[in-house]
């Protein structure tokens, strides 16, 4: 059960997500991130590509009919419009009541619109640690976000975990506050 409305929890994320992305200086967009094979430039452009999908699934679209569309750089000689653009679009695709009751067609089966957009939030959510961590910003999440998450991934972790969802989890320390749990949930040592 989530705490706060997903969709406000997404919003929430990817705005915090987007103020790191207006931070990145010249010199940081090939610097590497806790993301495995992936600089600076390559985890926005991922985003980005979630953003993008986000209008096309919620609009009814299978992922099968999009093909590769989303694909390859999507940040073009501007990355930071790029990612404003695809950040306006999903926020209005997800921001709708509709968005939650739709029927979503994923590459691995038919899901809610309410879980698709969790699966959003979660993303832009984990990526913001990972894009704060990668440029030096601070890696403080929101604390509300943080335990909405930890409260859905708790239950559906196991189910994702194995679609490449995160890495395998970490282990913490007894005194690990929340986001150091969460964070170790996805394989990310904080």
């Amino acid at each position: 059960m989530m705490i706060i409305d997903v969709r406000e929890a997404y919003h929430r994320a990817l705005e915090d997500f987007g103020a790191l992305v207006h931070r990145i200086g010249p010199e940081q967009w090939d610097s590497p991130t806790p993301c495995v094979d992936w600089d600076v430039r390559d985890l926005v452009n991922h985003v980005v590509g979630e953003n993008l999908w986000a209008p096309e699934l919620l609009g009814g679209r299978a992922v099968a009919e999009i093909g590769d569309a989303f694909e390859g750089d999507l940040l073009g000689d501007d990355p930071i419009k790029a990612f404003d653009t695809s950040a306006v679009a999903a926020m209005q695709a997800t921001g709708g009541a509709g968005s939650l009751t739709r029927v979503v067609h994923l590459s691995f089966g038919d899901v809610s619109g309410r879980e698709y957009v969790t699966e959003l939030f979660a993303d832009a959510l984990i990526h913001t640690w990972d894009l704060a961590r990668a440029i030096g910003a601070d890696e403080r999440l929101d604390p509300e976000l943080v335990e909405a998450c930890t409260v859905w991934f708790s239950g559906a972790g196991n189910g994702y975990r194995p679609a490449g969802a995160g890495a395998e989890r970490q282990g913490t320390s007894s005194e690990a506050d929340a986001q150091a749990d969460l964070l170790a949930s996805w394989g990310r040592q904080a």
